[in-house]
Order: structure tokens, then C-alpha cells, then sequence
């Protein structure tokens, strides 16, 4: 069973950079699309960017368009999240999570589309 792990998180000050990696274990990624959302505890997730299986389209949610960027290199089975211009209310436990198997995707943030998210990684966005 795929099984994915995010890391890369860590504390950054305002402005600075991060960037998360998604690392898919027990199967491959390359057919899947990814999504990252992040979550702070007692408010709801929130979705943030999708790539599609093949790379060619992405979605980012309007909180960090401009800002993150997600690329993916199936050779290494592992799906990015660059972050730039952080900001504190960046800061959250970031997950990513895979979609279906399809032909095509759209990558809707639709959140209940996705399934097998990791155990995350903190993020923390303070002077």
C-alpha cells in the first residue's frame, strides 16, 4: 500500500523559504496527483496546492498563489512544496495526501478527493 511521509519543515522567519518534500513509500507516485494542505490545531484544513500525475497542471489555493510552487520528480518518487515569502500565518502542520488514479485530472482542492496523507510536518513561520 502506498504510504507517503512529508518532511522538510522547520522554523523560518518571515520572508524566508522552506521546502517540503512528499516521499512516497510501497509503490510508485508517478500516477497519482498530489495534493499538500495544512491544518492548525481546532481550525478546519486547508487546502493549498495540487499537481496533477504528470506534472502539466497545478492549482494553488489564493493564500499562497505566488508565494509556493509544487513540482514533482517521479524518478525519486517524491512530490515539493517550495514556500517563499513566508509569512506567520503560514505556520501549521503541512500534510500531503494523493489523489485518484485517472487518466486525466483537474486538481480540484477539494480535500475529501484525496487519501493516504502522512503524519506531516511543522511549520513555523516566527522571528
Amino acid at each position: 500500500q502506498l504510504q507517503l511521509a512529508e518532511s522538510g519543515g522547520g522554523l523560518a522567519q518571515p520572508g524566508g523559504s522552506l521546502r517540503l518534500s512528499c516521499v512516497a513509500s510501497g509503490g510508485t507516485l508517478k500516477t497519482y496527483p498530489i495534493v499538500w494542505y495544512r491544518q492548525v490545531p481546532g481550525k478546519a484544513r486547508e487546502a493549498l496546492s495540487c499537481i496533477d500525475a504528470s506534472g502539466e497542471t497545478t492549482n494553488y489555493a489564493d493564500s499562497v498563489k505566488g508565494r509556493f510552487t509544487t513540482s514533482r520528480d517521479n524518478a525519486k518518487n517524491t512530490v515539493y512544496l517550495q514556500m517563499n515569502s513566508l509569512k506567520p500565518g503560514d505556520t501549521a502542520i503541512y500534510y500531503c495526501a494523493r489523489g485518484p488514479n485517472y487518466t486525466y485530472w483537474a486538481c480540484p482542492l477539494r480535500l475529501r478527493e484525496y487519501t493516504d496523507w502522512g503524519q506531516g510536518t511543522q511549520v513555523t513561520v516566527s522571528p
